[in-house]
């Protein structure tokens, strides 16, 4: 592959793929669960200092493996091939493509904000509980269009890219001192009065009642929004191979791209909770709390404004998943461990095949309208894999310490002893919790393990 990409670029690939739907929505559920302020910001801190504590040990495991495929590469090599294809195979049954089909979706239901007429439409088919709406339509068009821009090469895709997460990142930037200067009552140090004993506050009607009624029950539950939001940054990995200087660049992109976005997610929940109140927060119209804020700030142009903001948000969102992904199945496909139509190149150098047959299935899922239990469902299992590859730092530091690393974990071993803590005790307490978002998981990748073996064999 053409090395095509610079830091700037990797960057932008970590910002646009991480700042999607979620910032501007999972908060109201978040509040439901908590019902507390000062808890959501506790939920928020914890989860990005996980989330750069990952990024940093990555980026150690980029320096060694500094190709494509990213944490499919590093899992195969650290731990074998059967770890490698477990993962790459949850990528594409639902991690990957189920964020594809899950964020175009948004995009289709802030379109439908904009344009009603979306929204009232009947059902193009509908058999019981199953249909399919003009939003769904929309969100494949998105797909497709992304998809043929990506397969006419990497410049097409980075472009859009660079467009729609600069626009982003400037409108929440303006959305953030806007908030703070436009604020008529401060509900901040309301919001965040309720603290150890906030669930004894959530008896009224249409609370979310925390499980087990316990608080950390609530911390777990409420984490899988803000995890959410914030996974995809490795999707930079993905295209190592396209990276001009990959042992350098990547580290400095996660890195970079993380630690910006994770405080833009701080002040973002700064700007709701100062403008809104803890019921106005909890139980904003469709989780739109984002919607509810730029409503009271700036009244009914300010909705708009938001709805603008979360379209351009998802669209480039969806473009930097679609760009990277495909790369990985590429990867597994010369491996010997996907479809081998996905290893070819087009004449444009990028893996066109499997850029379609990732488009061809985010679509169906789009279609199935399942993608949003699927990806609840294996939030449990990317925190899980998250988890292995962080641990693969400590394991080739201990097994081959002689290899040659261009950059190291900073704070080695606490970097990796953060996350791996935060990690395991998130998945612990949905296990006690909420084993609905944990047993699934742990099928969906047993499935994987038949499929492996199979690829095997039809190799020998």
């Amino acid at each position: 592959m053409k090395k095509q990409l610079s830091l700037w670029d990797g960057i932008m690939i970590v910002m646009g793929s991480m700042i999607g739907s979620g910032i501007f929505i999972v908060s109201s559920d978040m509040m439901r669960q908590l019902g507390s302020g000062y808890w959501l910001i506790a939920v928020w801190l914890i989860t990005s200092i996980a989330t750069i504590a990952a990024a940093i040990c990555y980026s150690e495991l980029s320096s060694l493996f500094p190709k494509a495929g990213g944490q499919y590469t590093y899992l195969t090599e650290t731990f074998g091939k059967m770890t490698g294809f477990l993962y790459g195979w949850s990528l594409f049954a639902v991690i990957q493509t189920g964020t594809i089909a899950a964020v175009a979706v948004a995009f289709g239901k802030f379109t439908g904000y904009l344009f009603p007429q979306l929204n009232d439409a009947p059902p193009l088919y509908q058999n019981g509980s199953f249909m399919i709406t003009w939003m769904q339509i929309l969100a494949i068009l998105v797909i497709l269009l992304l998809t043929y821009i990506n397969t006419k090469g990497i410049q097409s895709g980075k472009i859009v890219q660079f467009l729609f997460t600069s626009s982003k990142i400037i409108a929440l930037i303006l959305l953030i001192i806007g908030g703070v200067y436009l604020i008529k009552s401060n509900f901040f140090f309301e919001n965040i009065s309720y603290r150890w004993h906030a669930f004894q506050n959530l008896k009224g009607e249409g609370w979310t009642s925390i499980s087990g009624a316990t608080l950390m029950g609530g911390i777990a539950a409420a984490m899988v929004g803000s995890i959410f939001s914030s996974v995809a940054w490795e999707n930079v990995t993905f295209v190592a191979g396209e990276m001009k200087n990959p042992k350098r660049d990547v580290v400095r992109s996660m890195v970079i791209g993380t630690t910006l976005v994770m405080v833009l997610y701080l002040f973002c929940n700064y700007v709701y909770l100062s403008a809104l109140n803890r019921d106005e927060i909890a139980f904003a119209a469709n989780d739109r709390v984002a919607v509810a804020a730029a409503e009271k700030l700036l009244g009914h142009s300010g909705t708009i404004a938001m709805a603008l903001l979360v379209m351009v948000s998802t669209f480039g969102c969806v473009n930097g998943i679609v760009l990277s992904g495909a790369r990985v199945f590429q990867t597994m496909a010369k491996d010997g461990l996907f479809l081998k139509q996905a290893i070819a190149n087009n004449k444009h150098d990028v893996p066109e095949r499997s850029l379609w047959l990732q488009g061809i299935w985010a679509s169906l899922l789009c279609l199935s309208g399942q993608y949003g239990n699927l990806l609840d469902m294996v939030s449990f299992v990317i925190v899980i894999f998250y988890m292995i590859t962080v641990f693969g730092v400590i394991y080739l530091r201990v097994k081959k310490p002689t290899l040659e690393r261009s950059y190291r974990t900073f704070l080695y071993p606490i970097t990796p002893l953060i996350y791996l803590i935060i990690g395991t005790v998130f998945c612990v307490l949905l296990i006690l919790f909420k084993p609905n978002y944990t047993w699934p998981g742990f099928i969906l990748i047993m499935m994987g393990v038949p499929i492996y073996y199979l690829s095997i064999r039809a190799n020998k």
